[in-house]
C-alpha cells in the first residue's frame, strides 16, 4: 500500500510539474493560436495541467465590435494564474488603450485583467486611468477570423497592498 501511496505521489509530481518556457511565441498573423506576454520579468504562457493539456486554455470571441481573450495557465499547481483582456469598439488595426475605471471585470469596458489565485483569487490585478496600457492590433481579418497584435499594461490590485503588475511583450494571434 505504501509503495502505491509513493508511486501515486511521485506521479503526480512528475505530471504536474511545470513546463519550462524557454521563449515567448513568435509575433505572428497567421492565426496560430498563440498567446504570451512577460509577467514582471518572466515568461508566461498558456498551459495546461501536467502533462495533460487542458480544453479551453485560450479562448478568443468576438461579439459584434467586442474582443474578448481569455488565457489561463494550469501549470503553476497549486497556483494558477490567467489573462482577462477586453476590447471594446474594435473596428479595425490600430491602437485601442486600455484606461478605463472598473473595479472589477466588466463586459462594458476595455480592459486587462489579471488573477493569480488557489481555487479563489489571492492577487488580482486590473487597468484603470491611473494603471494603464494598451492592445495594438495589427491583424483584424474578419474573412479569415484572425485578430493578431501585441500589448502591454501596468496594473493595479483590487483587494490587497500588492505591488503593481507589470506586462511587457505581450503578443497574440488567434483565430475567433
Amino acid at each position: 500500500m505504501k509503495r502505491t501511496l509513493a508511486t501515486l505521489a511521485l506521479s503526480f509530481l512528475i505530471f504536474s510539474c511545470k513546463k519550462d518556457i524557454k521563449e515567448l511565441p513568435p509575433a505572428t498573423q497567421t492565426g496560430a493560436n498563440t498567446f504570451g506576454a512577460m509577467v514582471n520579468g518572466d515568461m508566461w504562457v498558456p498551459q495546461g495541467f501536467g502533462s495533460i493539456n487542458a480544453s479551453n486554455i485560450l479562448e478568443t470571441r468576438l461579439l459584434g465590435n467586442n474582443l474578448f481573450i481569455t488565457a489561463q495557465n494550469f501549470a503553476s499547481s497549486p497556483n494558477e494564474s490567467e489573462f482577462d483582456i477586453r476590447v471594446i469598439g474594435l473596428t479595425s488595426t490600430g491602437v485601442y488603450p486600455l484606461n478605463s475605471n472598473v473595479s472589477h471585470p466588466s463586459s462594458s469596458y476595455s480592459y486587462a485583467y489579471y488573477v493569480k489565485r488557489r481555487l479563489t483569487p489571492l492577487y488580482e490585478w486590473i487597468t484603470s486611468s491611473v494603471n494603464t496600457g494598451s492592445v495594438s492590433v495589427s491583424r483584424f481579418d474578419t474573412a479569415a477570423r484572425i485578430v493578431s497584435g501585441t500589448f502591454s499594461f501596468s496594473g493595479g490590485e483590487i483587494t490587497n497592498a500588492a505591488p503593481v503588475l507589470n506586462v511587457t511583450e505581450g503578443r497574440f494571434d488567434l483565430k475567433y
